[in-house]
């Protein structure tokens, strides 16, 4: 019987299945760095860069944890495949801040700050559901667990943050702005996460060579969470809440707690 363990499993115990999820993780983690680091250069809020920049220094690092799993198991990165790049396929349905604007050097503006910040309100609900996911199946996984369990508590913190620092916009008079762009960013979050879902899919059941029933059933799943989520589950991406942790980017990153034995 298919369940999601049985899956992760699957894919944990073939080196090209591993590979490709490792490398599309930390092809992911690495395009965030980079955003949340021109996104810092670029803001003035002197209360919100640094913030930001600790955002971008936990995707860094995320990065560097996928990629010393893959050397863990002498597996070289692979480039992340054009249709499963989940950062590059958000912007073509406008969600989010544009590369092409991330290169200028003029200062965001309050909305384009409340943009970037919605972006990352969706897509870290998304990351911190599925880290929870992965440190159920991986918890307990001596290759895994560590590395898994560190990540998920950063997500937590980043959607965290995302709460916080919209509502205090929100507070300031940015309310209708916030809510019209959370919605927008959530459809096209769910446009994108279904498409993506789809492509890794398909290549997951080439290289492990499932049989067509079960790439049926895998491939109705993703259709069905995205049914879910069109109709129903899209709320809880642009619902904001005061978080039970405050002020969860005030700090400085700790220095390369992935370098330690993972």
């Amino acid at each position: 019987m298919l369940s999601t363990r049985s899956l992760f499993d699957e894919i944990y115990r073939n080196d090209e299945a591993y590979q490709l999820f490792c490398s599309i993780a930390a092809g992911g983690e690495d395009q965030g760095g980079w955003e949340n680091e021109r996104i810092t250069e670029l803001t003035r809020d002197p209360v919100l860069a640094p913030k930001i920049a600790r955002h971008g220094a936990d995707e860094r690092k995320h990065g560097r944890i996928f990629t010393q799993l893959l050397h863990k198991r002498g597996l070289p990165k692979l480039d992340v495949p054009a249709e499963a790049d989940y950062c590059m396929l958000l912007e073509r349905q406008g969600v989010g801040l544009a590369h092409e604007r991330l290169t200028t050097d003029a200062p965001l503006t309050d909305r384009e700050i409340i943009t970037y910040l919605a972006h990352s309100r969706v897509t870290e609900q998304r990351a911190a559901e599925q880290m929870r996911q992965l440190v159920k199946v991986y918890g307990d996984n001596p290759d895994l667990g560590r590395a898994m369990r560190m990540i998920s508590a950063d997500e937590d913190n980043h959607l965290a943050y995302c709460h916080e620092e919209l509502l205090r916009l929100a507070a300031e008079g940015h309310g209708p702005f916030i809510r019209h762009t959370l919605e927008t960013c959530a459809r096209g979050e769910i446009r994108t996460h279904r498409d993506v879902g789809l492509a890794v899919t398909s290549r997951m059941a080439r290289i492990l060579a499932w049989p067509r029933w079960q790439l049926a059933v895998v491939t109705a799943g993703v259709h069905a969470l995205y049914l879910y989520d069109l109709l129903y589950g899209w709320r809880r991406m642009v619902r904001l809440r005061t978080p039970a942790l405050r002020n969860a980017l005030g700090t400085p990153a700790p220095p390369h707690a992935e370098h330690e034995p993972l």
